[in-house]
């Protein structure tokens, strides 16, 4: 069960939700930048939520189906296209051998994820199918996918009879500007002023972000002393303050420690919202309490176990 890559856009890996209980050995979590995607696109086609998938990366990629294949789509909208058939977000189709799947530039977010139903077979490094691109290892032999490539699709994939096999699509969460973040350990090192700074400035995301951090620019917050900080461990979601006082977002492939002042820390259930940050689009953060990030959280679960809910029913 074949999928072969007939062109790539910039960066097209084969992702799941990461390599945990490493990070003390030094290896990042990688795994997918919006998790809540492919989370979502594995749900819908039946698979395991840590199941491998594709992050398609600006769209602007097309595969050849070689077998019959349940696959979806979630993330940016890439209007994309089975043939000449439109392909929606969120909606589960089934693929004939011989049909081509065409996604092309979105015009708002970052990642799109196809998931097929079976998964995307590759050897798993550390337990984990994640391609970390810095360390040169998993998914498709620690690289971005290459037009050329053949992928495999796991086993348990079913009998397709072509086009749309349902009618209904899953209502998919809406990227915005707003990111919620708890303050770090530093804030308060900095001025009331550079605190207001930092809440206040809509920073505008740098072309030179990738898998391992969001660079960030605008007017530079200035440090309050020139003291040092010991290394200390860091996580996807830190939001380092380098000498420049232009922000840092770490994301999947960031370092595991580093001796940058933590401004502040995306909350776990807005971390999603990086894998869709493209180069100049503006963010701004809201700063909220613990009990506030913890409410967050317990309303996306709700989100997932009603979609769960909704899936089972058909």
């Amino acid at each position: 069960m074949v999928i072969d890559v007939r062109h790539c856009g910039p960066l097209v890996t084969v992702q799941d939700l990461g390599r945990e209980g490493f990070r003390h050995q030094g290896v990042s979590r990688a795994g997918a930048l919006d998790r809540l995607a492919l989370t979502l696109a594995n749900r819908r086609v039946g698979n395991a939520d840590n199941s491998a998938g594709l992050e398609i990366m600006f769209g602007a990629s097309t595969f050849l189906f070689q077998a019959d294949v349940c696959f979806v789509l979630t993330g940016a909208d890439c209007f994309a296209r089975l043939d000449d058939l439109p392909v929606y977000p969120g909606w589960r189709y089934c693929a004939h051998a011989g049909q081509r799947l065409q996604l092309r530039t979105p015009k708002r977010g970052l990642c799109a994820y196809l998931a097929v139903r079976g998964g995307i077979e590759v050897p798993l490094v550390m337990g984990s199918a994640a391609t970390d691109l810095q360390a040169g290892f998993g998914g498709m032999e620690g690289r971005a996918l290459r037009k050329g490539d053949r992928l495999v699709v796991g086993a348990n994939h079913p009998i397709c009879d072509g086009g749309a096999d349902d009618h209904f699509g899953l209502l998919l969460p809406e990227p915005d500007a707003m990111i919620r973040v708890c303050i770090g350990p530093e804030f308060g090192h900095y001025s009331l002023a550079a605190q207001e700074q930092f809440f206040t400035t809509a920073w505008q995301v740098s072309p030179q972000s990738n898998r391992m951090g969001f660079r960030l620019s605008g007017p530079p917050i200035e440090a309050q002393s020139q003291a040092k900080l010991m290394s200390h461990a860091v996580f996807p979601g830190v939001i380092q303050l380098p000498p420049d006082g232009q922000p840092i977002i770490l994301a999947a492939e960031g370092q595991t420690s580093g001796g940058y002042p933590r401004m502040a820390v995306v909350i776990d259930s807005d971390l999603w919202r990086l894998g869709q940050l493209r180069p100049s689009e503006s963010v701004y953060f809201q700063p909220v309490s613990l009990v506030e990030a913890q409410m967050a959280a317990e309303v996306q679960a709700r989100y997932l176990q009603r979609v769960t809910l909704a899936l089972n029913a058909h």
